[in-house]
């Protein structure tokens, strides 16, 4: 029986379902849910020169607000996200938006920093719904389509985090930032609506008390050494990407370029190309690739940052290297969750929010050493800390068969 016979919902025939046992609609709409959430994490970034005027305050204080809503979103990870097993999704899922909308309409109506400061952080925190669908979709695919079906979902996630700047800076340069997050607000409130009339109802995987569901997420990391070794490699993946994506920026209104906010939201929109290979690297993951592709991947994400550095004086070879890089994240990506949602199917909210901390962790390290990196060093650097960051994942990468036939041995030899 397929691991989504028992989650049926009653109210949609079988003979709807695709091949890969979810109906092509569910798959689709989760994609989006999943983009639409994670995508006001970053809302705000092409915003912080309005809000440092609009507030009258600096700039390194509005920067402020990106950390905040990083900040919640990691305490959302960690204690909200494991509840994903603890509580009948679906009205999880429905809370949590509800909340997300009222602090959305919070930040758009705020009329000082700290109130909108206070409203990201609770937005932020919220925002983690998206993680919460990934599981719950590779739970309702049977095993020999659920990375495709965790592929075709992750696409939307990323999809959201690369359009979201650009939506941002189209929508405040045609009505203001307040519209940003007003509109942002409307988007959950009809996306509560729809998650909630065609999610089908899950059963809790399991019934201990809150605490010790938090306490087995962490306990989950020393039990399963394949969750860490991913959350690592993830961590130096979205670390690059993150470093690029935060200062490519500064080359794109540099004088090399020129640049205006809105040409750096419409440059971001080549990066979203990436998202196609989402669907491959969950089909490469159901054919058992899992080991081989992630090297290539790692190898992959290296040249494109040799790439970048070298092509610093051409907008079109630093594009190339965005949608390659993309490509590769992704890939590593949908890998790592195929894995790690294999190790124990009871726990899949827990085993995401252990692996997505360590995702999204990386990624903020690689935000702000990229920083620091380029104003310390130009570009060249960048790109240089950029191709590290895979290529030592890569290093940890070749040491995995090497532990696998030593715990081999040492089982055979008991």
């Amino acid at each position: 029986m397929s691991a989504s016979s028992d989650v049926q919902n009653p109210r949609r025939p079988a003979t709807t379902k695709a091949p890969h046992g979810v109906p092509g609609w569910l798959v689709a709409l989760l994609a989006v849910a999943s983009g639409m959430t994670v995508a006001n994490l970053y809302y705000a970034q092409p915003l912080l020169s309005s809000l440092s005027d609009v507030f009258h305050t600096s700039t390194a204080t509005a920067g402020a607000l990106i950390t905040l809503t990083q900040v919640g979103y990691v305490i959302g990870m960690l204690f909200l996200v494991p509840l994903g097993d603890r509580l009948e999704k679906r009205n999880l899922v429905t809370v949590l938006l509800t909340v997300t909308t009222l602090a959305l309409v919070a930040a758009g109506l705020a009329t000082s920093f700290p109130m909108l400061l206070i409203a990201s952080l609770v937005s932020g925190a919220t925002s983690v719904v998206a993680q919460i669908l990934v599981p719950f979709a590779a739970g309702l695919a049977p095993d020999h389509a659920r990375g495709r079906v965790v592929g075709r979902v992750m696409s939307g996630l990323l999809t959201g985090i690369l359009l979201s700047r650009t939506l941002s800076s189209l929508v405040s340069d045609l009505a203001g930032w307040r519209v940003v997050f007003l509109g942002s607000a409307a988007l959950m409130a009809v996306l509560a609506v729809a998650l909630r009339a065609a999610l089908p109802r899950s059963a809790p995987t399991t019934t201990i008390p809150y605490h010790h569901v938090l306490r087995s997420t962490v306990r989950l990391v020393r039990t399963h050494p394949a969750l860490l070794r991913r959350g690592l490699y993830q961590a130096a993946m979205f670390g690059a990407f993150s470093a690029f994506w935060t200062t490519v920026s500064f080359v794109l209104t540099g004088p090399r370029f020129h640049y205006s906010p809105i040409g750096v939201g419409v440059f971001a929109l080549v990066g979203a190309a990436g998202a196609a290979i989402a669907p491959l690297a969950g089909h490469w993951a159901d054919r058992g690739l899992v080991r081989p592709v992630t090297g290539v991947a790692f190898v992959v994400a290296t040249l494109a940052f040799a790439l970048a550095g070298f092509g610093g004086h051409s907008v079109v070879l630093i594009a190339l290297a965005a949608i390659v890089i993309d490509m590769a994240v992704q890939t590593t990506l949908i890998l790592g969750q195929h894995t790690v949602y294999q190790l124990d199917p009871a726990a899949r909210a827990r085993l995401n929010s252990a692996f997505i901390a360590m995702f999204f962790a990386g990624g903020a390290v690689g935000s702000q050493l990229g920083s620091v990196v380029y104003h310390a060093g130009g570009w060249a650097l960048l790109t240089v800390l950029g191709a590290a960051l895979p290529f030592g994942a890569l290093l940890y990468w070749t040491t995995e068969r090497r532990r696998r036939a030593a715990t081999k041995q040492g089982t055979e030899s008991r």
